[in-house]
């Protein structure tokens, strides 16, 4: 990478930093602060990355960050679309396509996700890729960030490898088979006829699955807006909850958010789900 453009990372990067304030990203303001945006090391903590690393990136030296880094980096920064662009040019690496694990969730979304602390709570495309989950949410469902390609949708993978229907129980697995096609016809269509992302992606569930196959045919169409699942923790056993969503408003990321369902003991379930953390969680996502 350019030296004019690593040096001009390390500013923009330094810019964005100075004009954020430790409250709008849930931090506390905390004692003797000099500066009135955040510190380096908070940038780096948000960003889920190492303090000396972020302070090389702000002195344009270090090694070229990663398209993952960069949408962490973007994500921290609460940058607009415009600027995630720019920061991803600046360091040579390709501006990636909107429904991707790398994809731009949209700041006013984010900062509604990170005043959720106390519930699950995570960001989804309409392909059901995930783009960032709170701690809670990893504990529920298992961490999702590790997916790659196709394979980062959850719809993808429903269809595709067995271990990941050990989320729900098996009895629900065909209700969960039939809501996913119907979800996946409406996003779908409503996408520019251009999108080839989509399309790609019926096409290879459609020879890659009888079970999808079949009930594509069946041209059933809904969103999913609020369902009631249950989700089998191996710790936990099976919890209910409400899962409740927010879509962006072009439909093309969702804020869904899990509530206990009344008449269970879930609420007790998920307040044990807080102690317990990330411990013992299902790793084959939601």
């Amino acid at each position: 990478m350019g030296s004019a453009k690593y040096t001009e990372l390390g500013a923009f990067l330094r810019s964005r930093r100075d004009r954020i304030r430790p409250a709008d990203v849930g931090l506390p303001a905390g004692p003797r602060r000099r500066v009135p945006g955040l510190r380096r090391e908070e940038v780096a903590q948000l960003a889920g990355a190492s303090v000396d690393y972020y302070n090389e990136l702000e002195r344009g030296a270090g090694s070229q960050p990663s398209e993952q880094m960069i949408a962490a980096l973007a994500r921290a920064l609460r940058l607009t679309a415009d600027e995630r662009d720019y920061l991803y040019r600046l360091a040579d690496r390709p501006v990636p396509a909107s429904g991707g694990v790398t994809a731009h969730v949209h700041p006013g979304m984010l900062d509604l996700f990170q005043r959720m602390p106390s519930t699950p709570a995570q960001v989804i495309t309409d392909l059901h890729v995930t783009l960032v989950q709170n701690r809670l949410a990893v504990a529920l469902l298992g961490d999702q960030s590790g997916f790659r390609g196709p394979r980062a949708s959850f719809v993808h993978r429903w269809f595709t490898e067995p271990d990941a229907r050990l989320l729900y129980p098996e009895a629900d697995h065909a209700t969960q088979s039939r809501a996913f096609v119907a979800d996946l016809r409406a996003a779908a269509a409503r996408r520019d006829a251009k999108d080839t992302e989509a399309a790609s992606m019926i096409r290879t569930l459609l020879h890659a699955s009888p079970e999808f196959a079949a009930l594509w045919a069946e041209h059933d169409v809904a969103f999913r807006r609020d369902d009631r699942k249950r989700i089998r923790h191996p710790a936990l056993g099976v919890v209910e909850v409400n899962c409740l969503n927010l879509f962006s408003e072009d439909g093309r990321q969702r804020l869904l958010w899990f509530t206990p369902a009344l008449g269970t003991d879930s609420a007790d379930l998920l307040d044990l789900l807080a102690v317990l953390g990330t411990q013992d969680v299902v790793e084959s996502g939601a």
